[in-house]
């Protein structure tokens, strides 16, 4: 099977060349667009999902030899939960190759932040089914291996870390607003306001919504950290 230009691309940044091209046109075909004769990637989804938590797993316990179970946890959930599955496969370009039906395409699928997890968590168990385990497992090491690292370091979800410092001062949870939405279809920019209950706010823009509540969390919260010094 040749493929197409652009998916060639994708297997290039993916950093596996597959020796079974077919998987990997199955791993991004959605069910929208799927048939008898050309199956979708949800089964590929299921088996990735969990080739990328062992992957993630063995990642963080080689990383931090004396970190507890306790710490390890929150670390693993936030490195394979379907925000940070969707910011990779955004770094890689994915959304651009999945094959979509017209309803999909029409609603804004190749930005559509379940879809785009869906979609990478089959690439990886195409990769697995391609070349095994460990081939599988150096792609997730190659695309996550920075969050990891950031994860062994100590790094916190700032919403968790802002909402914990609210709530052991007696406040109310952080608020999150989207103030504005920006740029073409394809490289919107959200701006996202988050507020406390003592009136702090901080904004930020990012790619999406979720990101720009990230960075408008650890923006607040690194000025609040400052007062407390």
């Amino acid at each position: 099977m040749r493929l197409a230009a652009d998916i060639q691309a994708f297997q290039g940044r993916l950093g596996h060349t597959f020796r079974d091209p077919g998987l990997l046109v199955r791993a991004l075909t959605h069910a929208s667009i799927a048939a008898p004769m050309r199956p979708s990637n949800e089964r590929l989804e299921f088996l990735g999902d969990r080739v990328l938590g062992l992957s993630i797993a063995g990642a963080l316990f080689d990383a931090d030899e004396k970190a507890a179970e306790g710490q390890l946890a929150p670390r693993f959930n936030a490195l394979v939960r379907k925000e940070t599955c969707a910011e990779v496969a955004r770094a890689l370009g994915l959304g651009d190759v999945l094959k979509l039906g017209r309803s999909e395409m029409m609603t804004g699928g190749r930005r559509k932040e379940a879809l785009l997890a869906d979609a990478m968590e089959a690439v990886i168990a195409a990769v697995y089914l391609d070349a095994g385990f460990e081939a599988a497992r150096a792609v997730v090491l190659r695309h996550w291996g920075a969050r990891v690292q950031d994860a062994g370091n100590g790094a916190r979800d700032a919403k968790t870390a802002l909402q914990e410092w609210a709530q052991a001062r007696g406040m109310a949870v952080p608020t999150y607003a989207a103030i504005s939405r920006e740029g073409p279809d394809h490289a919107p920019v959200f701006t996202v306001e988050v507020r406390l209950a003592n009136g702090a706010t901080a904004q930020a823009a990012a790619n999406t919504k979720r990101a720009a509540e990230q960075v408008a969390a650890r923006a607040l919260l690194a000025r609040l950290e400052g007062q407390d010094d």
